[in-house]
């Protein structure tokens, strides 16, 4: 996929006020800190599209960005810890959970995983309410440059042994590094592929 434009449309704190469910959106979200506004700026090319910062929690609202002005790509709040109290913390895992939940337009939710760290139980956790709830879902490993291949592979096979517990099979994995712009290819070449199958379906 060739992205010609890219366009940040709105913030919202409630679905009441997100963009009318018009067009096919594709979330990116996973713990605080797992690099998703680097990946996101690296998919689009934009240095400062999505605001990254080295401390955990940035993102508060669900950020919209228009790309070729066919698809939404979808900028979650982060899970897990965040240097927030505990109000504003049940507060971003509702903006989450309601988005990802009640969302018609959502064609798939790309789940970032920190390449460098062994399986965590609030991802799986997340994948598995993610299951129950029928949400199409991917894995994206992040930082894979922070690895050797060999660590690399470990760590992904440990991650897909626990996952592989609870889910039968794996949904599309996918290994990103944004400082040496590993994955996008990849991914973008999956949206389109979504993107088509949803024009195909239309004409039939």
């Amino acid at each position: 996929m060739l992205i010609k434009a890219v366009e940040f449309i709105k913030s919202s704190a409630s679905l009441e006020q997100l963009p009318a469910p018009r067009l096919p959106e594709y979330a990116f979200v996973g713990r605080s800190n797992v690099g998703k506004s680097s990946l996101i700026n690296m998919l689009c090319q934009k240095k400062d599209l999505a605001k990254t910062s080295s401390m955990p929690g940035k993102t508060r609202l669900i950020n919209h960005f228009l790309v070729n002005g066919s698809w939404y790509l979808v900028d979650l709040p982060g899970y897990g810890y965040a240097k927030v109290d505990k109000k504003q913390r049940a507060l971003l895992s509702k903006i989450i959970s309601s988005y990802l939940f009640k969302r018609t337009n959502l064609m798939n939710v790309f789940v970032l995983i920190d390449s460098r760290l062994e399986p965590q139980p609030i991802d799986l956790e997340f994948c598995y309410n993610l299951g129950v709830a029928k949400v199409p879902f991917s894995l994206v490993f992040t930082k894979i440059d922070k690895l050797s291949r060999q660590q690399l592979e470990n760590n992904i096979n440990a991650f897909q042994k626990a996952f592989l517990k609870t889910f039968e099979e794996l949904p599309p994995v996918f290994k990103t590094s944004a400082i040496e712009k590993k994955g996008r290819e990849e991914i973008l070449n999956y949206i389109e592929h979504i993107n088509q199958s949803i024009k195909i379906d239309k004409l039939t």
